[in-house]
This record gives structure tokens, C-alpha cells and sequence, in this order.
């Protein structure tokens, strides 16, 4: 996606898109690179109307930013955009997607009931930051010892 300023630039006059220090361009350009050929854009007359930045961990693929200028909603771009990224996402030998929608983005979360996702209301998302690790450490932490294997003594 070699259109992210314009991209990011839509973002950021999206509401319901929420942006942060890991949208920075070293940031998605580092995504991008990971995840070659799984994010796209729409364009008319030459310029961005929407764009989906769209990456996997190797088991799940994730939805981030999907976004459509508002003068071009309602034509069908949201969901060809998620539609591309869910044929490249199988191709990739990926079987479930997820995404994430701010809480408070009503207009948001029924675009996508509409187009067949459902809410997960048995996950709660929980986040830290990592680049200050030594002044929240937990009291006690988890042992990085390997887990013992389970044991195959028949009984």
C-alpha cells in the first residue's frame, strides 16, 4: 500500500477511527512489510475514498482502520475492501478474521452486523504498553521455564 499518507489522512478525518502512536509511518510501514499484499485501497478519479489496513499472526487475520470518504458510502466500498481482504487472507491459508471497533462507534458496528460479523462478547480486549516493563512489572512473575509436557504413561 503505497498510499499511506493519503490513507492515514482519511483516517484521521474518519470518526470512529482511532488513531495512535502505532499508526506512526515507521509503524505501518514495519505492518505493511510483514503482512506483504493484505491491505488496499479504493480509489476514484485518482483519489483515496477508502482503504483497510489488514495483517495476521499466522493462526488469525486482523482488520484494523477500515475507513470510506462519507460523500462515498453506502456504494459498496466498505464491504469490497473487506471482501479483498478476506480472499487474501484465505489464500493465505487463514480461516477466522477479527477486528476491532471502538466502543462508542454505533455507525461502525452495525456496517459490520450488516455485513455478517458478529460481536464477541465472551473476549474482553486487554492492553499494555511494553517499552516501560520495569516500573508496572507484576509482584511475581510467570516462570519462562517450557511447561512440562503431558505425560503419556498409560494408566
Amino acid at each position: 500500500m503505497a498510499d499511506c499518507d493519503d490513507a492515514y489522512s482519511l483516517w484521521k478525518r474518519t470518526q470512529g477511527v482511532g488513531l495512535s502512536q502505532a499508526d506512526e509511518p515507521q509503524n505501518l510501514a514495519r505492518f505493511l512489510a510483514r503482512n506483504p499484499g493484505l491491505s488496499f485501497v479504493a480509489e476514484e478519479e485518482g483519489r483515496i475514498v477508502g482503504a483497510v489496513l489488514c495483517g495476521n499472526d499466522g493462526r488469525r487475520g486482523f482488520l484494523h482502520h477500515l475507513a470510506v470518504e462519507k460523500a462515498s458510502r453506502r456504494s459498496g466500498i466498505g464491504r469490497s475492501l473487506v471482501e479483498r481482504c478476506l480472499s487474501a487472507l484465505a489464500a493465505a491459508g487463514l480461516r477466522k478474521c477479527h477486528l476491532f471497533v471502538l466502543a462508542d462507534n454505533v455507525e461502525g458496528q452495525r456496517f459490520w452486523r450488516t455485513i455478517g460479523w458478529e460481536e464477541r462478547t465472551t473476549l474482553k480486549v486487554m492492553s499494555r504498553d511494553v517499552d516501560n516493563l520495569s516500573s508496572s512489572a507484576a509482584p511475581n512473575p510467570p516462570s519462562t521455564a517450557a511447561p512440562n509436557p503431558p505425560s503419556t504413561a498409560a494408566r
